[in-house]
């Protein structure tokens, strides 16, 4: 997931100065995409990653200077060169990697402290910044997709810009030339932090919860006994729920993009879960047990295409740990799989 979130998080209640480093471009293969981002504070400590090291050590030499002049730079990294000098003998990436710096300044954190209040509220925001020749960024702009605007663009924002966003083609990540323009502008799509409702609070869920939560899911644990469904348990639970299926799901509101894993270990609460959760939106539904039980909790019913029943990729897991990694591991395979059709599905002929 993107490290958006937690960097935003950070630029809300951080006092120190910092530069928000984003790759905008890149040509071949390189470990990050278009899109990945990085903050490096002025103590030295940085959130994020745009590669396996070996491009934030040199990114991190320029904020001191960037700091002190407040003007952002771009920097093109060249790692398939066969100079044996460069990037490309050390690394063997093979690619170009273009990396935009910009210092944030008070408005800058302004309109980021707004993009997370959107993100937090469900809602996708494309990101369009607009580059002079000199690799500086000129203006960017936050448009949501019932075109609400906000940034810091010189002028009235260009009505060719709002004709080409309103195409789902537009709201890939990467660098575009708009001719009528004169200039390049980058264009990222953010989207809200995923959720994953893990109902069932059995000690095999906590790995599940912890993993969910390092990779960025906002995890909701539900379970009706006290016992299990303590914040001891899961200390990076965005929410916890106790009480039975129909007193928890009810304070859900749930969406197309959520995640749900029925695990309870509960015959009659399984059952519960799976017939409210199946009259509800959700992009994922997995229930963990073997395809027999789960036929059972279907009342012998065949499992639907949409459920992931047994839940996981079949990696022959053992264990709590093993089974979390297995499911997370189909989730962030189906959330990617998503993200690719939405671009590809929308795009015009």
């Amino acid at each position: 997931m993107e490290e958006i979130h937690r960097i935003l998080e950070t630029i809300q209640r951080t006092s120190l100065r910092s530069v928000l480093a984003t790759i905008t471009h890149v040509e071949g293969s390189a470990y990050r995409k278009e899109g990945a981002c990085v903050l490096f504070l002025e103590d030295g400590s940085q959130l994020g990653m745009l590669s396996a090291g070996c491009l934030e050590a040199d990114l991190s030499a320029c904020v001191p200077d960037i700091l002190e002049t407040g003007v952002s730079r771009s920097f093109v990294f060249d790692m398939q060169s066969s100079d044996p000098l460069s990037w490309g003998e050390e690394l063997g990436c093979g690619g170009v990697v273009h990396v935009t710096m910009e210092p944030v300044n008070d408005e800058l954190a302004d309109h980021l402290c707004t993009l997370k209040n959107y993100l937090d509220h469900g809602t996708e925001v494309i990101l369009i910044k607009s580059f002079g020749s000199d690799g500086s960024v000129i203006d960017y702009g936050f448009l949501t997709r019932d075109r609400h605007l906000f940034g810091e663009w010189r002028g009235e924002f260009p009505q060719v810009l709002l004709d080409w966003t309103s195409s789902e083609e537009s709201w890939r990540s990467g660098m575009k030339f708009v001719s009528s323009m004169q200039s390049d502008v980058f264009v990222h799509t953010y989207y809200p932090r995923p959720r994953l409702m893990i109902f069932g609070a059995g000690p095999d869920a906590r790995p599940l919860a912890a993993f969910a939560a390092i990779i960025g899911f906002s995890v909701t644990v539900s379970d009706w006994r006290p016992a299990f469904c303590n914040r001891r348990y899961f200390p990076d639970a965005e929410s916890i729920l106790l009480g039975f299926p129909e007193e928890t799901i009810g304070m859900i509101h749930f969406s197309p993009y959520d995640y749900a894993i029925v695990m309870s270990h509960n015959f009659r609460r399984d059952q519960q879960l799976v017939r409210l959760l199946s009259e509800r939106q959700l992009c994922y539904l997995g229930i963990l047990g073997s395809k027999n039980r789960t036929e059972r909790l279907l009342k012998g019913g065949p499992v639907p295409m949409e459920v992931h029943s047994p839940v996981g990729l079949a990696i022959g897991a053992e264990g709590p740990e093993e089974i979390a990694v297995s499911i997370l591991a189909e989730i962030i395979y189906t959330y990617r799989k998503n993200r690719t059709q939405e671009v590809v599905v929308n795009e015009p002929e």
